[in-house]
């Protein structure tokens, strides 16, 4: 029979990967016994139903598929508590800490389904096997062939900060995770994050861990705001569906009147903690496309907003809509070599339309290209690993965003901002 293990998954920039297992010893171990090379790990990554997931070679090869089964290095072996924090001296866990990131396509705790329209992606079921090749210990005390094989739960803290709900729409009830701030002394602002086409379906935490939608929740990010509640509605299909079922190109959405009736009973929930002056509203690329239909379907409502990758394409902006927007504080982000949302079709003749109207609070940050710089992914060269383009939601949660579309510095009251600091500025 074999012993137990768990999984600990952490939220990073390019998704939720496993990057440790916790494996429950037979006896307490101390770190001078234990060395990577002891251990064996394989993977088999299932669906909820128990068939193998088939995983797409990459975001752009949706057609050809790579084996969702195989070896992950270990690179460190240590005491641990159960959560896979290291600890000094005896216990009777070990962490296993291994690689991850986009090179190795086993680590993820994800997988999309790219043969329906959609492109859901959901949490994935990672069948481990960890093999004791060498020993640990001596004399009596030694350890060896040990197997782990039953996994025993996993870990996803970041992503377990977010309580759920569901709206009381009659027809079309939707979905949410939401973040309460850990110090509520005062009202404080409610930012509301609508995410993108892989992250609808019916597996609710893909909102806002799919991508790191958590980093809104973190100690560095929350201090911008003095403490922010954090919104993460879900959508069954894509912001995009006009009612069709399909992405359409009309503008429209038929979720826009149901999303509205959740931020309002959102709101009614928490009457005197949350400041309806400072209401923010974001999303990447398909939820971009829904920020962009909230304002203007409802332009008076929303303090400020910062539409990613935004797929509402410009044909669809009326005059009228511009002359409402433009009185909007706005930050666009977007990457000039988005192959899914091609620029030109979408934000950059919006933002320009809005500069010539005279928007006064209107900014845009257009990246050449999106590099990793924060989480030390490396492709087979050694060299930094670089985004498609169409993932310009990684500098805006990292707070990278600084500069306009003039490459020149966002000032407010003087000072030189972050997109963060600029939105967590904004107030009706």
């Amino acid at each position: 029979m074999g012993l137990l293990y768990y999984q600990v998954i952490q939220v990073t920039d390019f998704g939720p990967y496993v990057t440790k297992l916790v494996l429950a010893m037979p006896r307490e171990v101390e770190a001078a016994e234990l060395s990577p090379e002891a251990f064996s790990v394989y993977v088999t990554i299932l669906n909820k139903d128990g068939s193998q997931v088939e995983m797409p070679k990459s975001f752009i090869q949706r057609d050809e598929f790579v084996p969702s089964r195989g070896y992950r290095p270990v690179c460190a072996a240590y005491p641990s508590d159960l959560r896979g924090n290291r600890v000094e001296g005896k216990s009777s866990y070990v962490t296993l800490e291994m690689p991850y990131g986009p090179i190795y396509k086993c680590s993820s705790a994800l997988a999309a389904n790219f043969k329906n329209i959609n492109g859901h992606e959901s949490y994935t079921v990672r069948d481990y096997r960890v093999t004791m090749v060498g020993t640990v210990g001596e004399g009596d005390k030694a350890l060896q062939g040990l197997v782990f094989d039953k996994s025993a739960g996993e870990f996803n803290p970041q992503a377990d900060r977010f309580l759920t709900g569901v709206s009381c729409h009659p027809e079309l009830p939707i979905r949410y995770g939401y973040f309460v701030p850990e110090k509520i002394e005062g009202p404080k602002p409610l930012i509301i994050f609508l995410h993108g086409a892989g992250e609808g379906g019916q597996d609710l935490p893909i909102a806002w861990s799919g991508n790191k939608v958590t980093e809104f929740t973190e100690p560095w990010l929350q201090e911008k705001f003095g403490g922010a509640f954090v919104l993460v509605p879900q959508c069954d299909t894509m912001w995009l569906d006009d009612g069709s079922g399909k992405y359409g190109n009309s503008g429209k959405s038929k979720y826009t009147e149901a999303l509205k009736a959740l931020i309002d009973q959102f709101l009614d929930r928490f009457p005197a903690v949350i400041d309806r002056t400072r209401i923010y509203l974001g999303g990447d690329s398909n939820g971009g496309f829904m920020t962009m239909r909230m304002l203007m379907s409802y332009p008076d409502f929303f303090t400020a907003a910062f539409p990613i990758c935004e797929a509402m394409l410009d044909a669809r902006i009326t005059e009228e809509d511009i002359a409402h927007l433009k009185e909007i504080p706005i930050w666009f982000t977007h990457a000039q070599n988005d192959p899914i949302v091609k620029p030109a079709d979408y934000a950059l003749p919006t933002y320009q339309r809005l500069m010539a109207a005279g928007a006064k609070n209107c900014h845009m940050t257009y990246w050449e290209k999106i590099m990793d710089i924060h989480a030390g992914f490396k492709n087979e060269q050694g060299e930094p690993w670089e985004y498609m383009g169409h993932f310009a939601w990684i500098p805006v949660f990292n707070d990278d965003c600084r500069v306009d579309f003039d490459g020149q510095p966002v000032y407010w009251e003087g000072k030189e901002v972050t997109l963060m600091e600029w939105l967590a500025a904004q107030k009706k």
